[in-house]
């Protein structure tokens, strides 16, 4: 423990060092989530006024560690954490399948989100009907409904991949969700066909028979039949709303190099596309999903998944569509720096991230660890790596067009404080409406540049911002649209 703990201050000593020094590279542009999950039972049992005081630390905590995304756990097993008329709500809100706990956990995470300045993305297991220690069911769920539906694996049960009638109940979920609610995102994980279990089959081989589309491989059987969900969920959100992000995390490897010479990785792991039947680079190249997150938790130097060998594959191989990673807080911060002992793999991790030109963004496993700044890992975001603010990455295959300047910006004195003000600009529809809005400041001398993210004060869905101290300079202030897409700076200078 006494080695851990000096491993941990010589890593924290070592990332404010680089960053004094000018070591730290921001960029004005990076996905920084965090994802915030129900399954572990976190949440289970809380009242209405504890669960969101306990989110609120967790959303305030984030936002200064520089979160700009958070990922929220909406629908573990088939069940909701917000008003559905679909789906039972969740045990791990009251730890009984189908009571209403009295509020709606996703609406108010959207509410509170958005006040600072983060997306939400809900974030579904799309195909896990029941998990291993859910022993009662709601008269409403799928598998009371349609036990037809779903097949018993491990103690779990799963919606069918191999039914379209499965498909398309999921998708009608998704659609009720992307229709009611101001979601940013819609995140799917890495459970797709479940993982393997030794001694256990899928007990798929009767509908294969009766409805195999002449494919002569039942494991090409599968994977097709994931791919069609993929491709008519993504479908099914755009539809709906155009701006709403897909993103998919999937499991860190795709395939092993002894399995695919030409395209898989020096690993020696599972396998999405032969053990989970998940082929995400299809996914990718074909632009079926917006963005991915590889799930790469293990650590530099791990003999059958290494990271470093990890982020290098995927960076060659998925940047067809925006590529965040994945990264485990607690794996990062126990293990050492294999050319540095003496500190743990965050700065070295977060090197890789820089010298990765595809890679854009980054997603925090979990957030209560960084909530609670386990090894460091919180403080040394917020002080060094996400010091500064920054906005979304750019989605031009979905919109890339900007909006129009912010009007007439004035500063006022109020209560002896001096408040910024703006008008929205003009625009409507969702690609012209602005929807936040970013304030910079720069010194009286200095030149007005907003490429620097460490100019950035406030990104705000207000059309005000109290002027901290009444420190005076020149303010400007840019629009934003739902894709990010950013104005041309408005500027006013205060004296």
């Amino acid at each position: 423990m006494k080695n851990f703990n000096l491993r941990v201050f010589l890593s924290l000593f070592l990332i404010v060092f680089m960053v004094s020094a000018g070591y730290s590279q921001t960029s004005k542009r990076e996905f920084r989530g965090a994802w915030i999950q129900c399954v572990n039972g976190q949440f289970q049992g809380m009242s209405k006024d504890k669960m969101q005081s306990t989110l609120k630390y967790q959303l305030d905590e984030l936002q200064k560690d520089g979160v700009n995304a958070i990922i929220f756990q909406v629908r573990p097993e088939c069940d909701a954490l917000y008003v559905s008329d679909i789906e039972p709500w969740s045990r791990f809100l009251t730890g009984r399948q189908g009571t209403n706990p009295g509020w709606d956990p996703l609406q108010w995470m959207i509410d509170e989100s958005h006040k600072r300045g983060m997306e939400l993305h809900a974030w579904i297991n799309p195909y896990r009907a029941k998990t291993k220690n859910t022993f009662e069911m709601a008269n409403n769920h799928i598998a009371i409904k349609h036990p037809d539906y779903v097949f018993a694996y491990d103690g779990q049960l799963i919606l069918n991949p191999g039914m379209p009638e499965c498909r398309d109940y999921i998708c009608n979920v998704v659609r009720d969700i992307v229709s009611r609610y101001d979601v940013d995102g819609l995140h799917i994980d890495d459970y797709f066909y479940p993982y393997p279990v030794k001694g256990q089959k899928i007990p798929d081989a009767d509908i294969y028979n009766k409805n195999n589309n002449g494919i002569s491989n039942i494991n090409d059987w599968r994977r097709d039949n994931v791919n069609v969900f993929v491709k008519q969920l993504g479908e099914t959100i755009h539809e709906v709303k155009p701006w709403v992000k897909f993103g998919v995390s999937p499991f860190g490897i795709y395939r092993n190099k002894k399995n695919d010479a030409q395209l898989g990785s020096e690993t020696n792991g599972l396998q999405n596309y032969d053990d989970l039947y998940a082929d995400v680079l299809m996914w990718v190249n074909n632009g079926w999903i917006d963005y991915c997150v590889p799930q790469l938790y293990w650590e530099i130097g791990h003999k059958a998944a290494d990271y470093k060998t990890l982020i290098k594959w995927w960076n060659k191989y998925a940047s067809n569509r925006l590529l965040f990673i994945g990264e485990d807080i607690e794996r990062t911060v126990k293990n050492a720096d294999p050319d540095n002992p003496k500190i743990n793999q965050m700065s070295a991790k977060r090197r890789l991230h820089s010298e990765m030109p595809n890679v854009q963004g980054t997603v925090l496993w979990y957030a209560k660890a960084a909530v609670d700044n386990v090894g460091n890992y919180g403080m040394a975001l917020r002080n060094g790596y996400w010091k500064y603010p920054a906005l979304q990455p750019l989605m031009p295959f979905i919109d890339g067009k900007s909006p129009k300047k912010v009007r007439s910006v004035k500063a006022m004195e109020i209560d002896g404080k001096k408040i910024l003000f703006w008008t929205a600009p003009k625009g409507k529809g969702w690609q012209n409406e602005a929807v936040k809005y970013v304030v910079y400041r720069f010194d009286a001398s200095e030149k007005v540049d907003i490429s620097k993210s460490s100019n950035i004060v406030a990104i705000t869905t207000d059309t005000f911002y109290e002027i901290a101290d009444n420190e005076g300079g020149v303010y400007a202030v840019t629009a934003l649209d739902r894709m990010s897409n950013e104005s041309k700076p408005k500027k006013k200078r205060i004296k």
